[in-house]
């Protein structure tokens, strides 16, 4: 009898064990089911207004200030070049002469038609001073009737006066035959290749012996004879984006870096604005002066130039981190009267760890430091102010 009770005893134990342990939890359950949930904390910052004053990095390129491909004036051939790649010259220095003998034959008939026609004029010169005496003497003999016939008188003054004429027929004959010798003496001048400005000679094409011709010309001379460039001053052009291209100031001084001297930083003054975006690139070109007297710059480099970018007026900002991102949209979460509400925006630049943003913000509006599609428009909250450094961007 006291073995078959044992198991009986162990059942009932057990069974109300868990019928107790089932009483427990459905009062848990409908114990939870009875609490709200508790209003979530929300740390805010205010949209700030101020002006966007920051620094990007743009490349650039490195010109001479002034740079000529240098020519001939006339085909010619190279006689003798004085000056070769690094060479550097000053304004009318001689570089090169070059020989034509077509040049030289021009020139030794000019001369001979201008001497052959200052001859003529003195002829005529001589000419007209002893038919001018002539009638000279017979005009004041002829004050004494019948000393003179009037027909050796008219004869005379005829003579005369043809004399001064043929005179100055042959006076602007001379005139022109030196007009004829002075140009070919400028000519043969453009034998001689000057330099235009003080500067240096970066290419060299020629050599003695060589044709050259003007760029034009069917020599076939494609390239020039020389190129000089003026390094004492540089043109930094700098292609400035859209988005960037206002608030330039003339004037201003902006950094520049190359990476000849990675350890340098050089700078140049906003001399010419440009005041048109190339459709193509959508950049306006601007131009900076380098005082480059060492020489140690050189033009085609290309320098990274840390570039001001300015907004002619204020703009929005709030932290990085409350700007949100969905496929849908990009909006900052802003709270009114407790309640959140999503609000569009589009981003500009980045000014520390706050953002430009442009949309239906006001300065002073209190917006979520976290931006989050998790927290739905609508949501009741409770505020605080964000941390100091609780702007900067999510981890």
């Amino acid at each position: 009898m006291t073995r078959a009770r044992i198991p009986f005893t162990v059942i009932l134990c057990t069974t109300l064990s868990f019928c107790a342990s089932c009483g427990t939890n459905s009062g848990s359950s409908t114990s939870a089911q009875g609490t709200a949930s508790p209003t979530p904390t929300v740390e805010v910052a205010k949209v700030t207004l101020k002006k966007l004053s920051i620094a990007t990095r743009l490349p650039g390129e490195l010109q001479a200030y002034e740079a000529v491909a240098v020519f001939p004036k006339l085909t010619a051939y190279v006689d003798s070049i004085s000056v070769d790649r690094g060479s550097r010259v000053k304004a009318g220095q001689l570089m090169a002469r070059l020989v034509a003998p077509e040049v030289a034959a021009q020139r030794t008939e000019a001369q001979s038609k201008l001497q052959a026609a200052e001859a003529q004029r003195a002829e005529a010169e001589a000419k007209l001073a002893s038919d001018q005496s002539t009638y000279d003497r017979l005009k004041s003999a002829s004050a004494t009737p019948g000393v003179v016939a009037g027909n050796d008188l008219e004869i005379a003054q005829k003579a005369a006066e043809a004399d001064s004429a043929r005179l100055q027929a042959l006076r602007e004959s001379a005139e022109a035959a030196k007009s004829a010798l002075k140009s070919v003496t400028e000519i043969e001048g453009y034998l001689q290749v000057r330099a235009p400005f003080d500067g240096i000679v970066t290419e060299r094409n020629a050599h003695p012996g060589s044709l050259v011709g003007p760029a034009t010309s069917s020599s076939g001379a494609a390239m020039p004879m020389l190129r000089v460039e003026k390094t004492a001053r540089l043109r930094l052009v700098v292609p400035v984006p859209e988005k960037y291209a206002t608030g330039i100031n003339v004037g201003s001084k902006v950094e520049f870096s190359v990476p000849a001297f990675p350890s340098q930083t050089f700078a140049g003054t906003i001399a010419r604005v440009a005041h048109s975006v190339d459709v193509k690139t959508r950049t306006m070109p601007v131009e900076l002066d380098v005082n480059n007297t060492d020489g140690r710059l050189s033009s085609g480099m290309f320098p990274e130039v840390l570039w001001p970018v300015r907004r002619i007026e204020p703009t929005l900002f709030v932290p990085t981190s409350a700007v949100a991102r969905t496929t849908e949209a990009t909006f900052v979460i802003r709270i009114r009267a407790g309640n959140t509400e999503w609000v569009n925006v589009q981003t500009g630049e980045l000014d520390g760890k706050s953002i430009e943003v442009f949309g239906g913000l006001h300065e002073g509006d209190e917006v979520a430091v976290r931006g989050t599609d998790e927290l739905r428009p609508g949501t009741r909250v409770t505020t605080k102010p964000a941390a100091p450094d609780s702007a900067g961007p999510p981890k």
